[in-house]
């Protein structure tokens, strides 16, 4: 089933902040045609554009003028942009801690700009929920509906909506065509998609290596000594449950009340933890595999961000260079995620008479994905 709409063009998109491809293929798999994706991160050209035959622009967003953005929009009648501003200043990890001088805080603004100078009938912005604390967010809010938007912002909780991990996000849409709203969840705590589900099927390896078939499913090195800390270690279990020997001597002198989430192994029948862009180390969060004696792989992460098993990363006879990839993956809106973004503007746009569905003869329908059906 196609999205047609009832001007001369169809809804398009420009992704900023891109990244490796996260919501542009969330998009894509939806039907809303990206014109491009923008990120000053030059890792990410390959990725971007190898999974989805769009153009990479390795530019500084605060670079790019409206002008820019209009000419790749070209004669859409309908456009949409979207944007992920870099969320380590806003993150809880960042709490306490001097960030003023961090030149990521204005990215948000610059954002900001650009909607001011384009007027896209649709915005859309993924985020840290702490973002909702600081005033540039405030800011950015009000600058919309100043411009006439009408604004939604929802704390997602990945789950409830098909995605493998507890992850928490801050999802924003707004349109100058009407109300907008985020689609409902489609799943509940009994129905959540767990580590189980997304990643039991890849075959064991151990710790330092890779798969002779899929040179993505590779894990990090580990030390002796976090080898006997993992063998040591239970699914939904802490380091508070190792003999004193095995314990970091920072957690001893805390007496072993904090930081209770680090060095843990996850549970096959849960969602996982966030997937933050450290999650290949044992130790920087409960990223132990449930039953094998290493970290999670490359694969593993990007699978439980709900990319495709075929999304590739790096070029063929390049190096897989772990810290490189896992913060592209990291970094991610999950694709599942930018599915339900893609599906909640076509809601909207039917419901304001904007766009009716259409089935296009000349085109065969789209193979389902695995992930369709968390959506039904």
């Amino acid at each position: 089933m196609a999205f047609e709409t009832g001007f001369s063009q169809p809804i398009t998109a420009v992704d900023l902040f891109c990244g490796a491809g996260g919501l542009t293929h969330g998009l894509i798999l939806e039907s809303i045609a990206v014109r491009a994706g923008i990120d000053i991160d030059g890792n990410c050209k390959f990725a971007y554009e190898e999974n989805n035959d769009v153009p990479f622009i390795a530019k500084d967003v605060s670079l790019v003028t409206g002008s820019e953005l209009k000419a790749l929009f070209g004669a859409s009648s309908i456009k949409v942009l979207a944007g992920c501003a870099p969320c380590q200043p806003f993150s809880r990890y960042t709490q306490g801690k001097d960030t003023s001088e961090d030149t990521k805080w204005g990215m948000l603004y610059e954002f900001g700009r650009l909607i001011k100078e384009i007027q896209p009938e649709i915005v859309t912005m993924e985020n840290v929920p702490e973002v909702r604390r600081h005033q540039v967010y405030e800011d950015f809010e009000a600058e919309l509906k100043t411009l006439g938007y009408q604004v939604s912002s929802d704390v997602v909780f990945c789950p409830d909506y098909g995605i493998p991990q507890n992850r928490s996000r801050l999802v924003l849409l707004a349109s100058k065509l009407g109300p907008i709203q985020l689609a409902a969840p489609t799943h509940n705590s009994d129905t959540y998609r767990t580590v189980r589900e997304t990643i039991s099927h890849l075959e064991p390896i151990n710790a330092g290596e890779a798969s002779a078939t899929d040179h993505l499913h590779l894990s990090a090195g580990m030390s002796d000594l976090n080898l006997q800390r993992i063998k040591a270690s239970v699914p939904d279990g802490t380091w508070q449950d190792w003999d004193d020997d095995l314990v970091a001597a920072c957690h001893r002198k805390e007496g072993r009340t904090t930081y209770r989430s680090v060095y843990g192994r996850m549970s096959w029948d849960k969602p996982s933890p966030t997937i933050t862009t450290q999650f290949t180390g044992f130790g920087n969060g409960r990223f132990g595999h449930p039953t094998q004696d290493r970290g999670l792989s490359l694969r593993e992460g990007a699978l439980l961000q709900t990319f495709p098993a075929t999304y590739r990363f790096t070029e063929p006879g390049k190096p897989v260079i772990i810290k490189h990839i896992s913060k592209m993956i990291g970094n991610a809106v999950p694709v599942q995620l930018g599915r339900v973004i893609a599906r909640s503007i076509k809601e909207h746009l039917a419901g304001q008479n904007v766009v009716r569905k259409v089935q296009d003869e000349s085109q065969p329908e789209r193979a389902e994905s695995p992930w369709d059906q968390s959506l039904q």
